[in-house]
């Protein structure tokens, strides 16, 4: 299992706008692949924002096998058997309340929820008993229009490789670690232009989500 938790513990997203992500891309051991890859559990980064569109909604990111080359990004997939989790904490209480889960099933990617989860944990059950919404993996270099799934509630879901939206200069972190340098260039180089992400996107009405204003949002990969 990979656990994506950010900023002091939790990622807290406040329900009324702004955006709040972080980055961790293939540094742990035990998601790492052959020659340093990033297999199909290691998450890269994780969002949750106010819809730009429709302030009525939010949307929760969770990007995973960083570093892809354009020639890799060409047949990357997500596995079967790895269920992707957005947890969600709607009582400040660090445990959590709803659970989005997102798994390839039938050749698609199936997300179950809003729904509250059998038991919190570390140990998750597929919610079949709550919303479920479906869509095709959209595929690299795609000439068609990026495939999204909606669902009569209002949620609507995406599933494919995208542009790595992650900025760093991960050359001057090193040198500023090393203390060959003291401070971050200003612009900064972008150390993972040109490469991608498997993203899959979702994005909810917030009356699926309780009446908090503000949540608490952490991802998980978990494996049979």
């Amino acid at each position: 299992m990979k656990r994506k938790i950010l900023v002091g513990g939790l990622l807290s997203a406040l329900l009324v706008g702004g955006i709040i992500f972080a980055a961790d891309h293939i540094d742990a051991p035990s998601v790492t692949g052959p020659g340093s890859t990033s297999p199909g559990n290691d998450i890269t980064d994780i969002y949750a924002f106010q819809s730009s569109v429709d302030n009525s909604k939010m949307v929760f990111v969770l990007n995973t096998q960083g570093l892809l080359s354009p020639g890799v990004s060409a047949t990357a997939t997500f596995p079967a058997g790895v269920m992707y989790e957005f947890n969600i904490d709607n009582t400040g209480d660090n445990i959590e309340d709803l659970v989005i889960q997102c798994l390839v099933q039938n050749g698609k990617m199936r997300v179950y929820g809003p729904v509250a989860p059998a038991a919190p944990g570390t140990t998750s059950t597929v919610m079949a008993n709550g919303p479920v919404t479906e869509v095709s993996v959209t595929s690299y270099n795609s000439s068609s229009a990026p495939s999204s799934g909606t669902n009569t509630n209002g949620t609507r879901i995406f599933a494919g490789p995208r542009d790595d939206p992650f900025f760093f200069d991960l050359v001057r972190f090193k040198e500023v670690i090393a203390g060959t340098q003291t401070s971050f260039r200003n612009p900064g180089v972008d150390s993972f232009a040109g490469t991608n992400v498997m993203s899959i996107v979702v994005e909810v009405p917030k009356s699926l989500l309780g009446s908090a204003t503000t949540i608490n949002v952490w991802g998980e990969t978990k494996s049979k």
